[in-house]
């Protein structure tokens, strides 16, 4: 690679690259699907569901402000606490990081886009609406009332017999499909479209937390998604998975979610340990210190975090080793933590820090978190969490964490970011009030409240009598909630005052030394940069110019459509280019929309109209991925420097077949979650596994399902074969597919067939439940892979594909085999253990 050159670019060059990335205006906006507008769409809705949370918050302390207070009765209390963590936690928190990270990311990494756009806009159209649908749910006395954490029994069918649970668990599942395509999107972004030379040892940090946060998510969010599917299926058909008489065990839905609970913490945590790692540095102007110490760090904390659940449980009744275990496990995580706090306070000893707004934040973050991570260690330690379990010590302990840990870097992060976007800074004078009334207001409401718990005072209560010794207590913390809103207020109004929308925003106004601060349009960068160092603008002299003068690599459009580049996840060498669509595009609209009926007509019961609608919403996704495989038909493109690469790859060099591996990553940690339940179960129901008069279904039923099962993915592997060995072989390939899809759905037939030939019976026992739970599940991946192989044989006979063209092929056998396998691990648990125990 010979670039820089001076090389005067050919004329009319710029015109092209600007003409195929030309933004949409007017209503058109709502079709785009470029990181910079979904980014900023995304941001935007989760600060308004951030003020409304509050809002509700506000309400909450008014009624708490004085003893016997009339303001709120029980009924919306109840309402209120639920839907304020829950929008802080899914409106909120994930939502609000994945965004800023839509928004940055390409411009950090040296990209033009994410790689799948369209995924990008579903995700903020379907989180968007379907959260507006859900905050909704307050007017109309429907909003879920058992807290955030929605425990069973309180919330199965007996207890909440209204719809009001229902809206949490498709609602909130709903919502969580946007997480999860954000974090695949992320993943795939941050491996395959760095810019050339942006090895591992190079990737912004910020980007190695946000790789950290993408493949949590995709391992966390599996056990809340499979506890709201068996309490919905259980609210819905009466599968006792929490039913104690029936064999089920309330406390089965408390792993589920606090496995995905307190990674949830840490989730929210890294993306925000990231923008600090890379505020702090510009604010002092020197490197970060410990760089390799502090990504080992993140790696490390990612991990520890998912074996910390239980400390949510110490009150339950466990066991004594498991809860020393879980003891000891919840206070090692600190270290990761502590390793990055004295990795930031070097950085800031190895400089002079400059206390604009940003600073000042991170400072506040630094102190208000370390006072969180201190009663974090208190509450690890059992004898004292059983005092403190469910009193506003709590409470306090985790508004500390979430806001230290979270809002204020995230409110650094948008003081020192705003400049990308907008053609004005915020206001310097203003954010240091805003940060001022936040910090002071914060400890204000939240430091009294330690002393509430301690003194007594328990979770979730809308009201007192005026004789406990907390009146002045509550007081106080309600006066610091209206000055931490008065914060807010005074940021909203700042930044009515000054953002002006600009693709080319401010300019460097930090001297900041990552790929963001270049001069962008709505394509990014004019050309593409290699990268030879961490901090490029500081280390690579005249990059700026040199990247506006189209010097480097992809300074125009080879293939006539928008365009970037991808290179080989661990040294980033440019392998080829990918074609990205052109906007506007309606289809990821549209079938968010047709996404939020069909969940919530199914929270109202509209089961056909939902179903119809349902079936739009995959037709709709179906005709946007047709247009996903364009084909090499374009031919090499040369990319400047005397590099020609190609515009299609397949394998491991796509990176559509790193989505899917991705989410296979998520789907084998659901299985998982469901494996864990199935056992779980078993160990409350000693001697009644199965239940008392059932017995399993014969093994040859097993049998059969397995080798149908085997034998639609060996067809699988002939038809890839036929396509390899001739052009003319693709139409026998498709035959193949359709024999093997009928065996796959034959060796999901014969497994459900299996178990209602038996007279298992899923009501009766929380046995049955879960072993038709499995075939529930296998049933969902069994119809997706039926969609997929649809999809794939329709491109055959399209003419659209053959032995080369074929990425659509490889990603429907990966997925095929991998739902073979998931089939036969369910086989092997549901028939063989019994047996096996027995």
């Amino acid at each position: 690679m010979k670039l820089p050159n001076s090389t005067p670019r050919p004329k009319g060059e710029l015109e092209a690259l600007e003409a195929v990335w030309k933004a949409p205006t007017g209503w058109r906006i709502f079709g785009a699907i470029n990181n910079t507008y979904i980014g900023l769409f995304f941001v935007g809705a989760a600060l308004l569901f951030f003020v409304l949370a509050g809002i509700l918050a506000l309400l909450m302390r008014t009624q708490l402000a004085v003893p016997e207070n009339d303001f709120i009765g029980s009924n919306l209390y109840n309402q209120l606490f639920t839907m304020h963590g829950t929008m802080m936690m899914f409106l909120f928190a994930v939502p609000v990081v994945e965004a800023v990270a839509i928004l940055l990311l390409p411009n950090m990494l040296g990209a033009r886009d994410l790689p799948f756009p369209r995924m990008g806009a579903y995700a903020f159209w379907a989180y968007f609406i379907g959260g507006l649908i859900f905050f909704s749910s307050l007017f109309f006395d429907l909003a879920p009332d058992g807290g955030w954490f929605m425990y069973p029994p309180l919330t199965s069918f007996e207890y909440s017999p209204g719809i009001n649970s229902d809206m949490y668990m498709l609602g909130i599942g709903f919502i969580e499909i946007s997480a999860v395509a954000g974090a695949i999107e992320l993943i795939v972004g941050i491996m395959r479209t760095r810019a050339p030379g942006m090895s591992l040892d190079k990737l912004p940090i910020y980007a190695w937390a946000m790789l950290v946060f993408a493949v949590m998510v995709i391992l966390a969010f599996p056990a809340v998604i499979l506890a709201t599917l068996l309490l919905e299926l259980e609210r819905a058909f009466g599968w006792p998975f929490f039913i104690a008489d029936k064999g089920g065990d309330p406390l089965l839905w408390q792993h589920l979610f606090w496995l995905f609970g307190h990674p949830e913490v840490y989730i929210i945590f890294l993306p925000a340990a990231g923008m600090v790692s890379v505020i702090i540095p510009t604010v002092v102007q020197a490197p970060l210190v410990a760089y390799r110490l502090v990504v080992l760090a993140l790696l490390g904390t990612g991990f520890m975090s998912f074996g910390l659940w239980v400390h949510h449980m110490f009150a339950t009744g466990l066991p004594q080793l498991s809860m020393s275990f879980f003891s000891a496990a919840s206070m090692a995580v600190a270290i990761p933590s502590g390793i990055q706090i004295f990795a930031w306070i070097a950085t800031i000893a190895s400089g002079r820090i400059q206390l604009n707004t940003p600073a000042l934040f991170v400072l506040g973050f630094l102190c208000i978190f370390t006072i969180g991570g201190l009663t974090g260690v208190m509450v690890a330690m059992v004898p004292f969490d059983l005092q403190v379990h469910d009193t506003y010590f709590i409470v306090a302990h985790l508004h500390y964490v979430l806001i230290g840990g979270m809002v204020f870097p995230l409110f650094a992060a948008l003081y020192y970011w705003m400049p990308v976007v907008s053609r004005n800074p915020l206001s310097e004078r203003v954010g240091r009030w805003v940060f001022g009334l936040m910090f002071f207001g914060v400890n204000l409401t939240f430091l009294p409240m330690h002393v509430t718990g301690i003194v007594g005072m328990p979770r979730r209560v809308y009201t007192y009598p005026a004789e406990l010794p907390w009146q002045s207590l509550n007081l106080v913390s309600t006066i610091g909630a209206f000055i931490i809103a008065a914060s807010v207020l005074l940021f909203l109004i700042d930044v009515a005052r000054k953002l002006r929308f600009s693709f080319d925003g401010a300019g460097n106004v930090w001297n900041a030394g990552t790929l963001e601060w270049l001069p962008n349009d709505v394509y990014q960068t004019r050309s593409i940069p290699i990268i030879t160092s961490r901090d490029p603008i500081w280390d690579q002299p005249n990059l700026a110019d040199d990247v506006e003068a189209g010097r480097y690599f992809l300074p125009g459009t080879g293939t006539g459509r928008r365009e970037t580049i991808i290179t080989s996840a661990i040294d980033a060498r440019p392998q080829h280019v990918l074609q990205l669509p052109n906007e506007p595009d309606w289809l990821p609209l549209l079938a968010a929309i047709c996404t939020a009926v069909f969940f919530f007509g199914l929270t109202f019961k509209f089961v056909l109209p939902s179903l119809a609608v349902g079936v739009l919403a995959i037709v709709l996704m179906v005709v946007w991925a047709w247009s996903t495989d364009p084909g090499p038909e374009a031919g090499p493109v040369d990319i400047g420097g005397g590099i020609s690469l190609p515009v299609y790859a397949t394998g491991t060099e796509s990176h559509s077949w790193w989505a899917v591996v991705t989410f296979i990553l998520f789907s084998g940690s659901l299985y998982a979650c469901l494996i864990f339940s199935y056992f779980f179960l078993w160990t409350v129901n000693p001697g009644a596994w199965p239940a008392a008069g059932v017995s399993p279904a014969s093994p040859a039923w097993g049998l059969a399902s397995g080798g149908a099962y085997i034998t639609s993915s060996a067809l699988v592997v002939v038809a890839s074969r036929m396509l390899a060995w001739s052009s003319n072989s693709a139409r026998p390939a498709a035959a193949a597919l359709v024999a093997g899809l009928t065996l796959l759905a034959g060796g999901l037939a014969l497994e459900i067939y299996g178990h209602w030939q038996s007279g298992l019976d899923p009501t009766a026992h929380s046995y049955g439940a879960v072993v038709y739970a499995f075939s529930a599940l296998q049933g969902q991946f069994v119809g997706a892979v039926a969609i997929m192989g649809g999809f794939t044989i329709a491109r055959v006979f399209a003419g659209r594909l053959d032995g080369i063209r074929r990425s659509t092929f490889d990603n429907t056998m990966l997925l095929w085999h991998y739902t073979t396998a998931q089939a036969l691990v369910g086989l092997l648990v549901v028939h063989g253990f019994p047996r096996a125990a027995g």
